[in-house]
């Protein structure tokens, strides 16, 4: 009795120590063929058609492969997506992008964050670039502005330039109520003037460290100002010297 129970022990123990390694032969057989699978894609070139883009239907494969060193076919592995990230932020005014390579389903996986407009605006880079301004200030050039109709502001930026962009964005704010403002305009050394209804030019100068101290000013300086017959008198406001605010009145 205790042979034949210890012989079923024994052949329970064989057949299970058979079932664990076919087992382990099968996990290994998928690992083979799971790595053998992964690394043939990795290795897989990508084409045009294998490019993914969500987030708006406006910017097509063709227009990622213009606008980027991206040169197809190339192999997955290979694409560079950090450096194509910050060339396609730049060249297509994108508030941000995100490239992710992508096994299954092969490709490239491309989700895009498009800018606003709030107003019109101009640049000049060798050449008059025309294009549009969001409300951080960020310049998007024409061709990759979606919505253009009914802007929200009826001011334009002539001369913008990216150091000015943090002026803009406060400028736009503190305009926000009073829709007095007609332009913005940069100098090519920077200086800022303003072009509006009430103190028909406003001259603030190369100061970004002061901009909301100027802004502050205008607002205070508006509010102190009821004399209608005064007001049509006013050429300009200077905001130069924070610290000497100049109103020039027109004297016939």
């Amino acid at each position: 009795m205790d042979g034949s129970i210890n012989g079923k022990s024994s052949l329970r123990f064989v057949i299970n120590n058979k079932i664990i390694r076919s087992q382990k032969l099968n996990i290994y057989f998928l690992f083979l063929l799971s790595s053998t699978f992964l690394s043939t894609q990795v290795f897989k070139e990508i084409n045009q058609n294998d490019i993914k883009i969500s987030g708006t239907k406006f910017i097509t494969d063709e227009i990622i492969v213009k606008n980027s060193s991206l040169m197809l076919p190339e192999k997955l592995i290979f694409i560079k997506t950090k450096l194509h990230e910050r060339e396609l932020k730049e060249n297509l005014s994108l508030k941000n992008i995100s490239i992710n390579r992508q096994l299954f389903p092969f490709g490239l996986k491309i989700l895009l964050e498009i800018r606003d407009p709030v107003a019109y605006a101009e640049k000049n880079h060798k050449k008059i670039i025309n294009g549009f301004i969001d409300e951080e200030g960020f310049f998007i050039n024409e061709e990759f502005a979606i919505s253009k109709q009914n802007l929200p502001f009826d001011f334009k930026v002539i001369g913008w330039k990216d150091t000015s962009r943090n002026a803009i964005s406060k400028i736009i704010q503190a305009y926000k109520i009073n829709k007095d403002l007609k332009v913005i305009y940069i100098s090519e050394e920077g200086n800022i003037i303003l072009e509006e209804d009430k103190f028909r030019k406003i001259f603030l100068g190369n100061q970004p460290e002061k901009i909301d101290l100027q802004l502050k000013l205008i607002s205070e300086i508006r509010k102190q100002l009821m004399d209608e017959e005064f007001i049509k008198k006013i050429e300009n406001l200077d905001l130069t010297d924070i610290n000497n605010p100049t109103l020039k009145v027109f004297k016939p």
